[in-house]
């Protein structure tokens, strides 16, 4: 079963809901969920935010982050994540920002990922890569390690709800 498959099974079961805000991917996260028979039961929409400007006039992104680090930031991702999250309505949202070349940008070298995962009781959590390979190659380690990233989450909640309900460890 795919990442994708996983994460939709997880949350389709759990009854919540997914938004994806994508910069360097550029739509390949929604692309890889949305090949998924039964994504509709979660995947609510994605928005594609290439240009730094729609981080913050679609995202919320903070401006003034935006203008002092650039867009390629952990905390430009964490706000992605929130920001998709409450813009589209969903229960969790995942960001990918970075640089999968052929040129730095931002002062960040090629490779430099930033991914990150909000989620509807507050919880955030955020990944830094630096990936090797061609731009296809990074783009696509990407998607891959935010599908992972969410899904480790997905099992970390789910095992606090356990713990919380049948009364402590």
């Amino acid at each position: 079963m795919s990442a994708a498959a996983r994460v939709l099974a997880l949350l389709a079961e759990r009854g919540e809901t997914l938004a994806v805000a994508e910069s360097l991917t550029g739509g390949l996260v929604a692309a890889e969920l949305t090949a998924v028979p039964g994504a509709s039961r979660t995947f609510r929409g994605s928005v594609t935010a290439y240009a730094t400007v729609l981080k913050k006039d679609l995202l919320g992104v903070d401006g003034t982050l935006l203008a002092e680090r650039g867009a390629v930031d952990p905390d430009v991702a964490a706000q992605m994540a929130a920001g998709v999250r409450r813009a589209l309505g969903a229960g969790w949202g995942l960001a990918t920002t970075g640089v999968a070349g052929p040129d730095p940008q931002d002062g960040a070298p090629v490779g430099t990922v930033f991914l990150a995962v909000s989620g509807p009781e507050g919880q955030e959590k955020v990944a830094a890569l630096r990936l090797n390979g061609d731009r296809a190659e990074i783009r696509m380690e990407s998607v891959r390690s935010v599908l992972e990233l969410l899904f480790g989450e997905l099992h970390e909640n789910a095992r606090a709800q356990d713990t919380e309900q049948n009364g402590g460890t």
